[in-house]
């Protein structure tokens, strides 16, 4: 039910009721405004478009806490969800009601973010915030979303550096006995530390020399599934990982989890971590003490953290020839876009290649600064 009614003041009231049923009015000085914005709100309506103007008066912080519980996510994507609403986007913009956010308030705050956070870490944010303000103009809170056309710090193409053969004997001699093996299967199988943390013993195939990644164990201790669904994979792998692991079982025989603590319970990515760390400063010191009884100054070792065993491997297998499908495949990468991305650059030959391509189609164009052969009618994948 809409109209427009004169109110004794002389003032034009326009009145409409919702789909609740719930009754708004707006008062003008002209009965021609007054029109022109019932027709607006009642095409709001019918097409479905209509939002309560009311309902934007609920503050970021209520209605993201709200969304936030409604989720379904990954383990990590929860933590990540988690730690941009509660660090970053909740303190800025917390106390605000929906409707009141403004694209430029949202500027202001990446801008402020990206003077803190590294570009990756300022994108999770903005993804996040992004989702929170959809999902608004989804549930007709808000009308459209403040989030839009937001510049952020751009990402730069980092080339990925392999550690040495040496520098990843010299982090498994430091490791402690128990795990030892741990960096051996990562060097020589590339997978990812979850993957380890969650191999059994029953994943090892010691006569065929393959492992089977079937799950992984996240951050919380928890088990669950591969990365991705290419990442549930069989990686073969040679005798130096299956010696390693008969070795590691040899010493501590186990019946389920392949890598045990030495308390018994399965190893988890907290002990990892510290048990890592230890040996990267066990290794510094190593090399301080050296060069204090060489007479030299000591260097500081690269920073090598434990992913880097994983582009080991891979620049390991490109360097031995093998394709982007095959690296693809036993990396458990999604797409053979994200093994290009992250190591095209370790493809060798690909330069000389060009050039050699080029000399043959245009050989006929030599003009004598180099040995001429017989001139030929060729083109680019043509011999007349």
């Amino acid at each position: 039910m809409a109209n427009v009614q004169k109110r004794p003041n002389g003032k034009w009231r326009a009145r409409y009721r919702d789909l609740d049923g719930k009754e708004h009015a707006r008062h003008f000085d002209r009965k021609l405004d007054a029109q022109r914005w019932l027709d607006e709100v009642t095409t709001s309506v019918v097409t479905g478009q209509y939002v309560d103007p009311r309902a934007g008066r609920i503050t970021f912080q209520k209605y993201a806490e709200r969304w936030q519980g409604s989720l379904i996510a990954s383990e990590a994507g929860e933590r990540i969800t988690d730690n941009a609403l509660r660090l970053h986007l909740i303190p800025a913009l917390g106390a605000r009601s929906l409707a009141a956010i403004r694209r430029n308030d949202i500027q202001v705050l990446f801008k402020h973010l990206s003077d803190q956070l590294g570009p990756g870490s300022v994108r999770n944010v903005h993804d996040v915030l992004v989702r929170v303000m959809t999902a608004a103009v989804d549930d007709k809170v808000i009308a459209s979303s403040s989030c839009r056309r937001i510049t952020l710090p751009v990402i730069p193409d980092e080339e990925v550096t392999p550690p040495t053969v040496a520098q990843v004997e010299a982090m498994a001699r430091v490791m402690p006995p128990y795990i030892r093996a741990a960096v051996v299967v990562l060097a020589g199988s590339g997978l990812r530390i979850g993957e380890l943390l969650g191999l059994k013993v029953a994943d090892i195939d010691f006569k065929v020399g393959s492992i089977r990644v079937e799950r992984q164990r996240l951050q919380s201790g928890k088990i669950g599934p591969p990365k991705t669904a290419k990442s549930r994979r069989t990686v073969p792998v040679g005798e130096v990982v299956t010696d390693a692991l008969l070795a590691h079982l040899a010493a501590r025989p186990s019946k389920e989890w392949l890598f045990t603590m030495e308390e018994g319970e399965p190893l988890n990515y907290r002990r990892w971590k510290t048990e890592w760390n230890c040996a990267r400063k066990a290794l510094q010191a190593l090399e301080n003490e050296a060069a204090g009884s060489e007479g030299r100054k000591p260097f500081t070792l690269p920073h090598m953290v434990t992913h880097d065993l994983r582009h080991f491997y891979a620049s390991a297998l490109i360097a031995g020839g093998a394709s982007v499908k095959q690296v693809q495949m036993v990396l458990g990468h999604a797409s053979a876009v994200i093994t290009l991305r992250i190591y095209a650059h370790l493809w060798p030959g690909e330069e000389d290649r060009t050039r050699s391509v080029m000399d043959a189609v245009l050989g006929g164009l030599r003009t004598g600064c180099g040995p001429v052969g017989s001139p030929t009618s060729e083109t680019a994948g043509q011999t007349a």
